[in-house]
């Protein structure tokens, strides 16, 4: 049950940058396939972060340690331009256009997120 809020948290997160990052769009006929999208690429989104983001902080601690961290937001914005061609591949209408928009989402649905799972009790193991 966790892991499904999660997801529809990650979902509102990225419908949140979709509205108000510039470069960050979603389109759908109706406000069900919008939706929909929007879980659809939270799972790929999530599926992405847990595949590639512990090989890249492995292979890319120097850098995370050299820039104290700030190298995060650049992995979170590729990771992020990563998930919106797969999205696109899979024939899915979310588009992110271009590394800024990408970094300022990733900063965006990072914070949302975090917020959430602070709010909802998400981080307790």
């Amino acid at each position: 049950m966790k892991i499904i809020i999660k997801i529809l948290i990650v979902a509102g997160a990225l419908w949140a940058a979709t509205q108000l990052i510039p470069g960050i769009t979603v389109s759908g006929a109706t406000s069900t396939r919008t939706a929909g999208t929007l879980v659809a690429v939270a799972l790929i989104f999530g599926i992405v972060n847990a595949v590639l983001k512990p090989i890249i902080k492995t292979f890319g601690c120097a850098f995370y340690v050299l820039t104290l961290g700030l190298f995060a937001l650049v992995v979170n914005a590729l990771l992020l331009l990563l998930t919106s061609w797969i999205a696109e591949q899979l024939d899915l209408p979310f588009h992110v256009d271009g590394f800024w928009a990408a970094f300022l989402g990733a900063i965006l649905v990072g914070v949302i997120t975090w917020i959430l799972d602070m709010v909802l009790g998400l981080n307790e193991d």
